[in-house]
């Protein structure tokens, strides 16, 4: 059961981007640009994110941060020979899982001028084990980790 859950179990992997990025209706993510700042930030459109936590790692409970430099072109798409990691979480495995997931976001593009523009931003992506203790800087929130737990592994079924 439990290697079953550390298969599926993508709802830890949490996706934060640093200054003025959206994702959906109403919910505040930020972002960092990189380069000159557009009039309204890029929107993120997926509604669930596609970075999976690789199986071994979820095991062991090991944790990190990947920054990810990403350029989004002026249709909103993610120019995936352009993506790079920026820091690395010293993991290689959570590096290429934050690389391979970030193929797969989508984006309202950047404005400036009411015009859809370029932008370069940097996206941290963060790796948490329910069971696993806090990563220096984390906040720490209670919460019930098999009600979590239970409803990401429905969610959707592991990469092979």
């Amino acid at each position: 059961m439990m290697a079953r859950l550390a298969g599926s179990y993508f709802a830890l992997v949490l996706l934060t981007v640093i200054g003025g990025c959206k994702k959906g209706e109403g919910s505040a993510l930020s972002f960092q640009t990189v380069g000159r700042q557009p009039d309204v930030p890029p929107v993120m459109l997926n509604k669930e994110l596609p970075f999976r936590y690789p199986p071994a790692l979820y095991a062991q409970k090991v944790q990190g941060n990947v920054t990810l430099r990403i350029y989004i072109d002026s249709n909103g798409a993610i120019v995936p020979d352009s993506t790079r990691v920026a820091e690395t979480s010293g993991f290689s495995a959570l590096d290429s899982a934050a690389m391979k997931g970030s193929r797969d976001l989508k984006f309202e593009p950047a404005k400036t001028r009411s015009q859809p523009v370029p932008v370069s931003i940097l996206l941290p992506v963060f790796f948490r084990h329910p069971d696993a203790p806090p990563l220096s800087g984390d906040s720490i929130i209670k919460r019930d980790s098999n009600a979590a737990s239970s409803t990401a592994a429905t969610k959707r079924k592991p990469a092979r």
